[in-house]
This record gives structure tokens, C-alpha cells and sequence, in this order.
């Protein structure tokens, strides 16, 4: 608790405080003064400053430059002045003529509080206690990597050390509690704190700024109706496919264009990847234990990319779950791994949409439909075909799903000698099957501008036993 009075913090290696030290002389013979000196104890001279060179004043109260000038009543702060300015100074002490052979107005020096050199090492002294996580030491010639991969954190590939200091600046990145519980993660229903979700975001190689995606695809992914226990436990090869709409993507300069789905952007595969570590972490789901995919694909360690809104032709995808354009979220659906559709050759759009839909039926069996789900991941060039053609999103949907559909004889068992298919009865032979629901068909704009390609991911099942597309609004 700070006296009450006036209160200064300075340090002899600053210019401005070294300017200003005759006016904390006046305000010292007119009012109450208390100064702390961040650098020499003896600084400034004749006002017995206190000492405080381990900047535990400096880092509690937030003191960002000096000099800073504060008002303190019954112990909290209630006025606070940042560099020289006379008429503030004046305004605030009530005391008036206050270096009048001074300059009117002098910027002050950055806080030793909030030195880079400097920051770390006291967040880690004076708010280490607020992390609940338990410690772990290692032995002196134990190498902390190998350590790490001996008790089962990662993911089979190497991770960031979760030390204090990296844990705390993690949590920066977020304006929520760290005890906050964001998620119980299945199968073993583990609370997720904000702080647990930190701790997996610095094994991932995340920056502080991803932490409010991963938090917002933690709480989602752990949602009934995404379903994430069914998703690992199911032994089809699904995993949590991430896309980011809003500001958002820019701010964390994530990929949108060529590679989109590849390596190469720290956000897109450092987000995707925390998620995935919580639900091994915290959930306890495992490769062999509650993770029974018989194939699995590459985005089980993680799967996360960014719309590109700005070269697409239609609102974001976000807004097909009732979210506004502008909004930064994050939307999950539970998919296997991505396959290419190649038509180098159509400038038409009735001509494109055959060839797409050609690549949605093949979908986990071309005689499996109705209970899946997919995604269609349009690239720029095949996009420019339906943009020229003035086809809206829906347009696109509808004509996809119209010529998705076939005859029952088509898709009942033993149809084309294939036991697999539908248990239809006789009387369907001729009634159209939809492939897709119109709720489970996804289309989302993104990939590079060279190729005429788009991606197609295919889905798990639908309906109460399934998994459902869930989309969360990020927040600080």
C-alpha cells in the first residue's frame, strides 16, 4: 500500500527526473511527498527518497515511465501524471508555480519496471505464486527435452519447456483469471483453467497473442454438441479442424493463401497444436488409450488456418453460424485429413460444381450419405469462376447438393456388387438420397492464387452420436 499524499517514482538515469528534481524539492516544502527511486537510493538528494531498486513498488503499482507523480488517498491511488508537464503537475498537487525555469512539457524515460531486460525475471519474483500448476524438477544432467518426451507431454515431436516465466508471459495474452476453469476436457473431465490451456500453449510454441484462439477452441471443442470425447474415441481418423475468422487473422499474421493448409505459419500450427496438447494433457485422451483411430492423419498434432475474407466472394464463414462480419472467432469441425480436387479446364460454374461434386461423393464411399459430413475448401482460381458467374455461397450449396444426389438403387447395399451402402428397401430405388445434409455441407474460401484446385475435408457423423460444427466468439 502506497502512503497517502503525493507520490513519485524516478531514477538518477533519466534526464527528466533529473530536471524535475527542484520541483519535487517545492512540492516536498508544500504537501506531503513521498519519492521512490528505482536506481540510487540517494536520488534525489535531500528528499531521503525511498529505496526501491528491487522495483517491487514500481512493478505492483504499474508504473510504466518516470517520472510518474501519483495522488494517493487512504492508500489507493486516485490521479497519476506520466513524464513533466507543469500544468498537470500543478493540477494534481494543488500546488501552483511548480518549476517555473523549467520547460512547460518534457517526456519521462521507461520504467526499469518494464525494462524487456528486466520484465521477465520480476513478473516471475512477484506473480509466481498466482501460477497453481505443479512444479516438476529435474535432475542437473537431465536433459529437460528428453525429460519431457519420458513423461508423456508431447506429441511426438519436440515442445517449448513450460518454465514459469514462459507460463506468465503466456497468460499476458489473455485478460481472464488464470484459475479461471475455461473447459472439462473428456475423457477424464480435467478442468482446464486458463492456466492449464497456458501451460499446453507454451508447449505448443505458441505467443501470447494466439492464447485467446486457443482458449476459445478449448471451450469449444469441449462443448456436447462438438463432441470431442466421441471424436478421439471413434476409430475413423477425425480430429478438430480449426478455422479463424475477424481482425484477428491479420493481427497474428495468419495464413489465409499459399500453403494454407501446410507448414510454414507459427500461428496456424502452433494454435491448432495447443488444442490438440489439452486434450492429451488435460483430457488424458491418448494414441492407443481413449484415441482408438485406427489411421489417424497428420492433423491430429494439429490443424488450424485462417479464412481468406478479404479475396473471397462471400461473407466469412462464421456468419453461416449466426456470427456478424468483423468478428473475430473461431469455428471447429471435426474432419480427416484433406484431399485436392483438380478441374484445370472448367470456366464454367455448371461445369465446376459437377467436378466438385464428383470429388464430395467419393467421401469416406461414394455409397455412404446422409450421415456425414464435409467441407469444401474453395481456392481463388475456382473461386473467380462462381465470383464471375455472380453465384452467391448458397447458390453454390444448393446446386452441390442437388447434383450430390442419387438414385436409392444406386447407393443400397450390393448395388454395383459392393456390400457396403445404404439398408434402403425396393421401393426407394428410384427416390433421390441426399450425400449430404444441407447443414453438414461446409464452404469455406482460402488457398494460394496460383492452381486451379480446391481441397475437400471430409467429415465424421452427424446427429446427436456425432459431432456438430460449433463456432465461439474470441475474446481477450
Amino acid at each position: 500500500m502506497l502512503p497517502s499524499g503525493l507520490v513519485a517514482f524516478v531514477k538518477r538515469d533519466c534526464p527528466t527526473c533529473v530536471l524535475v528534481a527542484p520541483v519535487l524539492a517545492q512540492l516536498a516544502a508544500q504537501a506531503k511527498l513521498t519519492v521512490f527511486t528505482q536506481d540510487d537510493p540517494t536520488f534525489p538528494e535531500g528528499l531521503s527518497p525511498e529505496d526501491d531498486t528491487d522495483l517491487a513498488r514500481s512493478w505492483h503499482h504499474q508504473i510504466e515511465a518516470v517520472p510518474t507523480l501519483l495522488q494517493v488517498e487512504d492508500g489507493h491511488e486516485v490521479a497519476r501524471v506520466l513524464g513533466w508537464q507543469r500544468d498537470e503537475w500543478e493540477q494534481l498537487s494543488g500546488v501552483r508555480g511548480l518549476g517555473s525555469t523549467l520547460p512547460d512539457w518534457r517526456p519521462g524515460c521507461g520504467s526499469l519496471s518494464v525494462d524487456p531486460t528486466r520484465e521477465p525475471a520480476l513478473r516471475l519474483r512477484y506473480e509466481g505464486s498466482r501460477l497453481h500448476s505443479r512444479r516438476v524438477e529435474l535432475a542437473p544432467l537431465e536433459d529437460e527435452y528428453e525429460a519431457i518426451f519420458e513423461r508423456g507431454w508431447t506429441d511426438g515431436l519436440p515442445v517449448v519447456p513450460p518454465t514459469e516465466a514462459r507460463v506468465l508471459a503466456m497468460l499476458q495474452g489473455t485478460t481472464r483469471e488464470p484459475d479461471e476453469v475455461v473447459a472439462r476436457v473428456p475423457p477424464d473431465l480435467a478442468p482446464a483453467s486458463v492456466e492449464k490451456v497456458a501451460v499446453n500453449a507454451v508447449l505448443a510454441g505458441c505467443k501470447p497473442d494466439y492464447l485467446p484462439v486457443v482458449l476459445a477452441a478449448v471451450e469449444a471443442a469441449c462443448t456436447d454438441a462438438f463432441n470431442i470425447h466421441g471424436v478421439q474415441a471413434t476409430t475413423m481418423g477425425a480430429a478438430p479442424i480449426l478455422v479463424v475468422n475477424g481482425p484477428i487473422r491479420r493481427a497474428l499474421q495468419m495464413n489465409s493463401g499459399q500453403g494454407v493448409l501446410g507448414m510454414g505459419n507459427r500461428a496456424n500450427a502452433s494454435i491448432g497444436r495447443a488444442l490438440q496438447l489439452v486434450i492429451r494433457n488435460v483430457g488424458g485422451s491418448r494414441p492407443g488409450g481413449t484415441d482408438r483411430s485406427t489411421f489417424a492423419h497428420p492433423g491430429k498434432l494439429g490443424m488450424c488456418f485462417a479464412e481468406d475474407e478479404e479475396g473471397s466472394p462471400w461473407e466469412p464463414f462464421c456468419t453461416d453460424f449466426g456470427l456478424a462480419a468483423g468478428q473475430d472467432a473461431v469455428t471447429l469441425f471435426c474432419g480427416e485429413g484433406p484431399r485436392l480436387v483438380v478441374d484445370q479446364l472448367s470456366r464454367e460454374p455448371e461445369s465446376l460444381l459437377r467436378s466438385l461434386a464428383a470429388g464430395l461423393s467419393a467421401v469416406h464411399h461414394p455409397k455412404i450419405a446422409i450421415a456425414m459430413a464435409a467441407m469444401l475448401v474453395i481456392g481463388p482460381e475456382h473461386g473467380r469462376v462462381f465470383r464471375d458467374a455472380g453465384w452467391s455461397k448458397a447458390q453454390l450449396k444448393t446446386r452441390l447438393l442437388e447434383a450430390l444426389a442419387r438414385p436409392g438403387r444406386e447407393v443400397t447395399r450390393g448395388a454395383g456388387g459392393m456390400a457396403e451402402g445404404l439398408p434402403l428397401p425396393p421401393e426407394a430405388a428410384d427416390t433421390p438420397i441426399p450425400k449430404f445434409r444441407s447443414q453438414n455441407l461446409h464452404i469455406v474460401y482460402a488457398g494460394g492464387g496460383a492452381g486451379l484446385f480446391s481441397t475437400i475435408i471430409g467429415g465424421w457423423l452427424t446427429g446427436p452420436e456425432g459431432s456438430q460444427v460449433v463456432v465461439k466468439e474470441i475474446q481477450a
